[in-house]
């Protein structure tokens, strides 16, 4: 697929992926919009800063559930790659952070690794209150002391096929409840690129900031890609299937910023090879509508 203006209605039908759809239930839906302005904040504080994305400090998750892991200001590269601008994702859990940064961080169940690039994962803890941030790492598994906050996530047990729900007669607790387990909620198993924080025809306030995701692949910066790497491309889509903006997110990036003027829009996000032109999975169409902008 070559970046051009293609029929919207033949990306979908023929070469692309369906984003995840708003929920269909009334409740949910309203549910999960109230929330679209948090998930998106542009956040220009810290140039450079890491984040659990899909998670706050004392949310209430089912076991197994899903960490979206979120980098700003550098790329993500597999472990063993000396590069001064990227680096990968560790999880520490119920430990605290290393007193020596100078040391490698150790491979224990306390510090789990993900020096494939990955750009997040599913845990199964026990029920009970656990302690979690990220730390992110160089290419020797030493800590360049980027960090995030650190998280208490209480697990309230396995999870099961049954979905929680809101009740209409006591919304702001159910929906609260139903929120923490729907951005925990593991992918079905496959190969996928997905924006992880916006669905399928949401509306968005710009500018805003999008979080990206693969699922069965890491993520490494041009020239440095190879047997399950890639990197990513973004294609703001305008009426017609007309490129209003194209990124190429070559250095490694699994986020970036937008500023949009108001009215419909079709993203479309690729995950390619290191050179570029070869689709490593489907990419994903998500149409949105910016409603109005801000000023920063």
């Amino acid at each position: 697929m070559t970046r051009t203006a293609l029929p919207l209605a033949l990306l979908a039908a023929v070469t692309c992926a369906a984003a995840e759809p708003l929920p269909s239930d009334a409740q949910e839906r309203s549910c999960w919009l109230r929330h679209t302005r948090e998930r998106t904040q542009l956040r220009l504080n810290e140039p450079i800063a890491v984040e659990v994305a899909n998670l706050r400090d004392g949310d209430v998750v089912r076991s197994p559930f899903r960490v979206d892991f979120a980098v700003r200001g550098m790329g993500v590269i597999p472990a063993g790659q000396v590069h001064p601008k990227a680096g990968h994702h560790h999880v520490l859990i119920n430990t605290s952070l290393p007193m020596n940064p100078r040391e490698k961080i150790p491979f224990n169940d306390f510090h789990r690794h993900f020096g494939k690039a990955q750009t997040g994962a599913v845990l199964a803890l026990p029920a009970g209150v656990h302690r979690m941030r990220l730390l992110f790492a160089d290419h020797d598994h030493r800590p360049y002391f980027v960090f995030s906050p650190e998280l208490r996530i209480q697990v309230a047990g396995p999870r099961s096929e049954t979905p929680l729900r809101i009740d209409a007669a006591n919304f702001a607790a159910t929906c609260s409840s139903w929120y923490q387990d729907e951005r925990s909620r593991p992918r079905p198993d496959g190969r996928r690129a997905v924006i992880t924080n916006l669905r399928d025809h949401e509306p968005v306030v710009s500018p805003f900031n999008l979080r990206l995701a693969v699922d069965g692949f890491g993520v490494a910066p041009k020239g440095r890609g190879g047997a399950g790497l890639g990197h990513f491309l973004l294609d703001v889509l305008g009426e017609g299937g007309r490129v209003v903006q194209a990124i190429d997110l070559g250095h490694g990036a699994t986020q970036v910023g937008l500023f949009l003027n108001p009215g419909p829009y079709t993203l479309r996000l690729r995950f390619v090879d290191d050179g570029g032109q070869r689709d490593l999975v489907p990419p994903d169409l998500t149409p949105i509508l910016v409603t109005a902008q801000v000023r920063l």
